[in-house]
């Protein structure tokens, strides 16, 4: 009798990129930190949306942990002065890692972000398990938590966790985080209704260390584009088109909207590091049938009839959310004008990374990794208060 893979009693396939047999770190020897920043650690780091948007508010991430090869492949690469480590969570101990920080002189943690495996509470997870062992993994996070009592808790989530199991994790989730002296405050948040063009929501969980001085609770900012979305032509129209399976390193024209300035290094955020030359840009490798199917669907409307989430996108409107796809994931969106599935760079640029940051480990495990994270530009508007009320509290304890 043949298995039903689609039933939630049958276990989850696991990628042969997941490493939880042992613990590997890397950047030992070339970490360094700045001292005007804040430090933070990027539990579930995935590719490094959180250290990249909490970097531009003010935060230097000084370590980052998941147990996704390639994602912490981009992320090293990405931060080669803090320390990566692959390896499954809940075979690391917070003690060690708080004494290998101290060796490095990192005596302080301001903030700790957990962009906590989603999988096991998303809606487009057809194997959707209240029982996922996944949904557990909150208790790897507290577990840091309690060790390094930082100033600042950020946990992150999709919206499906507000209803999984009647809200019993949300709540849980909440709980723990009072009970460890933070007063925690919970809101489901649009990343499009911040910048970002992708409507996207996510939960966040933002928790505020009692007695430090800091803010009595955290207010979440409100987003500046809920009346007027990003769209995909304003993200993208400025890369170069590209034939099937051709790559191009150059763009096509000067920044045609403020989105593409700021992705490109030009833009608002100082912080953002200017790009020096166009990564990731390679068409995927389509058999003609998929280029004829793509080139004949409007863009908006589904690409396969029996895969309606699977559209060829608009120009004029923000894109769905980007999913990470599976183990095996093929294309997810069609490009708006031309007749292929998108490049990491484009899916990266819906996501909010800077051009700056690069994607390693091949086409589909980078599409892995841009839609497992969360949106950079999220996380740096909903970090700008947490630096500034930290800053505050610091510049007034000095003057004491």
């Amino acid at each position: 009798m043949t298995e039903n893979i689609w039933d939630s009693a049958v276990p989850v396939e696991k990628s042969p990129y997941l490493c939880d047999e042992e613990i590997r770190y890397y950047n030992l020897d070339s970490f360094a930190h700045d001292p005007d920043k804040l430090v933070m650690l990027d539990l579930f780091c995935g590719a490094g949306g959180f250290a990249v948007g909490a970097a531009w508010a003010g935060f230097e991430s000084v370590f980052g942990v998941d147990h996704f090869e390639p994602a912490i492949r981009t992320w090293v690469a990405n931060h080669p002065h803090a320390i990566g480590c692959l390896g499954d969570i809940t075979r690391l101990d917070p003690a060690r890692v708080k004494g290998l920080l101290h060796s490095k002189g990192i005596t302080k943690v301001h903030l700790i972000t957990g962009g906590v495996p989603c999988q096991g509470f998303s809606r487009a997870n057809r194997k959707h398990n209240d029982q996922d062992e996944r949904n557990y993994l909150f208790l790897e996070y507290m577990r840091f938590v309690k060790e390094f009592e930082p100033d600042y808790l950020i946990l992150e989530n999709v919206s499906g966790m507000q209803t999984t199991a009647g809200g019993q994790f949300k709540a849980e989730i909440e709980r723990q985080m009072e009970a460890l002296g933070y007063t925690t405050r919970v809101s489901l948040v649009n990343a499009a209704d911040f910048g970002v063009p992708q409507l996207r929501q996510r939960l966040i969980f933002v928790g505020v260390r009692r007695g430090r001085g800091l803010a009595a609770e955290y207010v979440f900012p409100q987003g500046a584009f809920e009346a007027a979305y990003r769209t995909v032509g304003q993200a993208i129209s400025d890369l170069p088109a590209l034939e099937n399976n051709e790559g191009k390193t150059s763009y096509r024209c000067a920044p045609e909207s403020d989105y593409q300035a700021l992705m490109r290094g030009e833009g608002e955020i100082a912080a953002i590091p200017p790009a020096q030359r166009l990564e990731n840009h390679v068409a995927p490798n389509h058999p003609p049938e998929t280029i004829r199917r793509i080139a004949a669907t409007e863009p908006g409307a589904p690409m396969y009839p029996k895969f309606r989430q699977r559209i060829r996108l608009r120009a004029d409107a923000p894109s769905p959310t980007q999913l990470a796809g599976g183990i095996r994931p093929q294309f997810q969106f069609g490009h708006p004008t031309q007749p292929r599935g998108l490049t990491i760079r484009e899916r990266a640029r819906i996501q909010s990374f800077p051009d700056s940051y690069v994607f390693l480990g091949g086409i589909v495990q980078e599409r892995v990794q841009t839609g497992n994270a969360v949106p950079p530009l999220l996380i740096y508007n909903l970090t700008l208060p947490i630096a500034a009320d930290i800053r505050r509290r610091d510049d007034v304890q000095g003057m004491v």
